[in-house]
């Protein structure tokens, strides 16, 4: 089997908030590789740390440890303005809200075309009205659209609108926060296989950030469990549903709804108590790989139970 590619590599990932006095680290040690043309889904309950890493990738969010490097060269940190451009160029965000994240006073050409604005001046107007009218196209939208408003449009619209903003960069990686959570549940699957769609025409790679795993189950080659801004555990998506080790992603798993009404009044949820593990200095959680593309955070006790329950 050829070695896959890794385009994305974040190492002991440190994110803090606040001031020297009152500091808040909201990402804390977390390492993980998104390998080229895969989707990587990061899952987490609300103030996890997903979004934070996900714009700390994207450099909205400055690093306070550790390094990310995208196609081998560093980004995180202070970078030159030819490292900037790239990042700006090549990585793009899909934001969870498409209410807040359009200009409701602009037009859908300018919403759209405006990273072209601002970082490629060469093209001539006919260009990027072209640029525009193709990535509209690209998304299930008419060309015309280009001349309305945000507000005249549906919530699925305005999200293939947030898609199209991105794709208009000809991006290779791109950050997917939350896509459909703010969606009519009709409206979601149709995003969910536009987006597919994208990534085998384009070659694309997506980070896909959610806190619904019957979601990310869908669309996730891989996925990584978030608590509290540190890695629970991660592996391939269906090796995750089969065999979840870490006691915070079983309490995810029984989380999510059956479609049978007698299954889901009989199911026992399972609550996560970060106190139950006992943890001591003499023997702390360390991030393990305990079979082949899965880790997990566990001490040596811990390990050992794991091992069994995978009849290692």
């Amino acid at each position: 089997m050829a070695e896959r590619e890794k385009l994305l590599e974040v190492r002991d990932l440190k994110v803090t908030f606040g001031n020297k006095r009152h500091p808040f680290t909201a990402v804390d040690g977390v390492s993980f590789d998104i390998y080229r043309g895969e989707t990587f889904g990061l899952v987490g309950e609300s103030g996890s740390g997903k979004t934070t890493i996900g714009r700390a990738i994207i450099r909205v969010n400055p690093v306070s440890g550790g390094t990310i490097k995208y196609d081998g060269q560093i980004i995180s940190g202070k970078v030159s303005r030819e490292v900037d451009h790239h990042v700006i160029e090549n990585i793009q965000m899909i934001f969870q809200d498409p209410m807040a994240s359009l200009n409701e006073r602009a037009k859908v050409d300018y919403i759209v075309s405006e990273g072209l604005y601002n970082l490629n001046g060469r093209l001539s107007e006919a260009e990027r009205q072209e640029k525009v009218s193709r990535a509209l196209s690209a998304v299930g939208l008419l060309p015309e659209f280009a001349s309305r408003f945000p507000h005249e449009f549906s919530g699925g619209q305005r999200q293939r609108i947030g898609i199209a903003r991105a794709l208009i960069m000809d991006p290779t990686f791109i950050i997917a926060d939350e896509p459909i959570s703010a969606l009519d549940v009709s409206i979601r699957a149709q995003v969910l296989n536009l987006m597919s769609r994208l990534q085998k025409e384009r070659g694309l790679t997506y980070l896909f950030i959610a806190h619904d795993l019957s979601v990310v189950r869908f669309i996730s080659d891989r996925i990584g469990v978030i608590y509290r801004g540190k890695l629970m555990e991660l592996a391939e998506s269906e090796q995750l549903f089969a065999h979840p080790l870490h006691p915070y992603t079983r309490s995810l798993l029984s989380a999510i709804p059956m479609p049978d009404p007698v299954g889901e009044r009989d199911k026992k949820l399972l609550v996560y108590d970060p106190a139950a593990h006992g943890y001591t200095p003499e023997d702390p959680p360390q991030w393990v790989e305990i079979e082949p593309g899965h880790f997990v955070r566990a001490n040596e006790r811990e390990l050992d139970a794991y091992r069994k329950q995978l009849g290692q």
